[in-house]
């Protein structure tokens, strides 16, 4: 029997994919539902938890094609089981003094909006900018993300020498801000694409340029799922369920447990000895490096060291009215200074003064006006530094991190009609409690310089029947990267098995 530790998405997708190829699997969760981070909160609308669910994880859902894999390696289609519906408009920016803008689906409309935005020259920019993207994102694709032992001799390999100046072009050795000073003389634009190093949670400042490749993963499209973000783990658990996988929620794996170096057993916090031939750990992997799940494991994954953790969040979730700005699903307020902002969370480990604050307004269908200025569901997040096993987040500092997010959002014209304890907040301190091992850190190692990727263990730990999957380890964080390491790992057993995977 495999046991796979953890229900987040990768652990779901690896149940599912084994259980699709006749494994007998149990999946262990120590919350009470699947989803890990894709998780929800309930709040009321006149305060606190209860009523209302709000998703509070990841909120953006691209690259489809990972996931209609994963459905059809189950033998069944994404459709018949999740409504989704592309985005037009994929989000909308703002800055202090009215200025806004919105990146749309198709890029020729997004350069019309930056011309109008900022000038002919800028939108020239971007296109280049479009092209370049895409080349980094189909150049790493197959060589990269979907390999499952990834490596810069197989990277280099891969490419061939038809596709080595395509590697000399990605701009590794270059920091995303930097390279983005090629595209953009606007500083704002440099903020808005700079932004993408954050959805790996790591500064514009030390990320690889490669990271560009998000604009291109967003340009194939952004969808919203009828249902809410949560519905993708409802659905994967439904269908784990029907093939027969034990998923046992409210279980907390305490050790892995070996005989003559091998994955024998998995230990529980209630005593309980659950005898499986291999194990693998959906966690974070420093929580394994570290040895929280016993001594003999931590051999299994480096430790990782609070300076090199990615980004945390500070987070809040609430249903209240707004005013005064057209919120879309996506939406994204900056600060003026945002090498200030990074300074603070990386360097001084605080929470930052002017933070740049994500909405995601998710009664939000399309551009139309919500009626009535009725309740909406929102989720707010900044970022926070991954300090969250070190510094007890208390509730004056939230609430002064809190009156400074409300006034980045007031100068860019949005007011949230709501009193302080109408919003839920989700600290450092909480996720690391969520996610121990962490800190509070979301997505693993920061992917800080060219060699970061390569960091990120792979699925094959040095014992035996013992494999690591999740947001922290190849090929990185986000929905669909963490699907392919949940089928990397599955993939890298079932070989070790003498089986192929399909």
């Amino acid at each position: 029997m495999v046991g796979v530790v953890g229900a987040g998405i990768a652990g779901l997708c690896t149940a599912l994919e084994l259980a699709a190829r006749g494994c007998e699997v149990t999946l262990l969760e120590r919350a009470a539902v699947p989803g890990g981070k894709l998780r929800q909160n309930g709040v009321n609308a006149t305060g606190g938890a209860g009523g209302v669910a709000i998703d509070a994880g990841p909120t953006v859902f691209t690259l489809r094609e990972v996931f209609d894999q994963v459905f059809r390696s189950a033998g069944t289609r994404l459709e018949e089981h999740l409504q989704l519906r592309p985005l037009s408009v994929l989000a909308r920016h703002a800055w202090d003094a009215g200025a806004t803008l919105d990146l749309h689906a198709d890029s020729e409309r997004s350069a019309a909006a930056i011309r109008d935005f900022a000038g002919a020259t800028e939108a020239a920019g971007y296109l280049r900018f479009c092209a370049d993207s895409r080349r980094v994102y189909e150049t790493l694709d197959h060589s990269f993300m979907r390999a499952s032992e990834p490596s810069l001799g197989g990277l280099i390999a891969h490419a061939g020498l038809r596709g080595l100046p395509d590697l000399f072009r990605l701009r590794a050795f270059s920091s995303l801000w930097a390279a983005l000073g090629d595209y953009f003389r606007d500083p704002r634009l440099r903020q808005l694409f700079g932004r993408y190093a954050t959805y790996c949670g790591s500064s514009p400042f030390s990320a690889p340029a490669t990271l560009m490749l998000v604009a291109h993963v967003e340009q194939a499209g952004v969808w919203q799922i009828d249902g809410g973000m949560h519905a993708l783990a409802r659905a994967l658990h439904a269908l784990l369920l029907a093939r027969g996988v034990t998923v046992r929620c409210a279980t907390e794996v305490r050790c892995v447990q070996l005989h003559a170096g091998r994955v024998t057993a998995l230990e529980l916090a209630d005593g309980e000895r659950l005898r499986v031939d291999a194990a693998i750990l959906t966690c974070d992997a420093a929580a394994v490096g570290a040895g929280l799940f016993g001594a003999a494991a931590a051999a299994a994954a480096q430790p990782v060291s609070p300076s090199e953790r990615s980004l945390s969040a500070l987070t809040w979730t609430a249903c209240v009215p707004t005013s005064g700005f057209a919120l879309l699903r996506h939406n994204v307020f900056f600060c003026g200074d945002y090498a200030a902002e990074f300074d603070r969370i990386l360097v001084q480990r605080q929470l930052p003064q002017q933070p740049t604050v994500y909405v995601c307004a998710q009664d939000r269908e399309g551009p139309a006006a919500l009626a009535g200025g009725r309740p909406e569901r929102l989720l707010c997040l900044v970022n926070a530094p991954p300090i969250g096993d070190s510094h007890d987040f208390g509730s004056e500092e939230i609430a002064q991190c809190l009156t400074q997010t409300l006034a980045t959002l007031q100068r860019c014209g949005l007011r949230l009609l709501a009193t302080p304890d109408q919003l839920q907040p989700t600290s450092p301190t909480d996720f690391n409690r969520l996610f121990p091992g962490s800190g509070g850190a979301l997505y693993g190692q920061a992917t800080h310089g060219w060699r970061a990727s390569f960091r990120r263990p792979g699925a094959r730990t040095r014992i035996p029947g013992l494999y690591l999957a999740g947001g922290s380890t190849h090929p990185g964080p986000g929905l669909p990267m963490a699907a392919l390491s949940g089928r990397h790992a599955a993939h890298c057993l079932l070989q070790d098995r003498g089986l192929t995977a399909h």
